[in-house]
């Protein structure tokens, strides 16, 4: 677990998400320890730059549609890449054809 986490900090400097998806009955403990959602994942000392993972556990969507699991499981994608932007300072470009009304 230690080595994930390290890698997990590591890439949280990188433009990059992490999607699990838990499937069976097992223990996912260290799967919401990872998507770390209430505090930023820390490992050796170093605290990850940014929430890079989202962990859905599949047995929770059962009764639900594929719609569901695929709007829970990518809710998170669109602010992370938000803040990899951010992170980096980089700013969407001016459109350069006609503007929308």
């Amino acid at each position: 677990m230690a080595a994930t986490k390290k890698a997990i900090v590591e890439a949280s400097f990188l433009p990059l998400s992490i999607i699990i998806v838990g499937v069976g009955e097992a223990d996912f403990s260290d799967m919401r320890e990872l998507d770390s959602d209430n505090s930023r994942l820390r490992a050796a000392g170093v605290e990850a730059a940014r929430d890079i993972v989202q962990f859905v556990p599949f047995a929770n969507y059962r009764s639900s549609t594929p719609a569901d699991l695929a709007r829970d499981v990518l809710a998170e994608v669109p602010g992370q890449v938000v803040e990899y932007f951010r992170m980096k300072g980089l700013h969407p470009m001016e459109r350069a054809g006609p503007k929308l009304q």
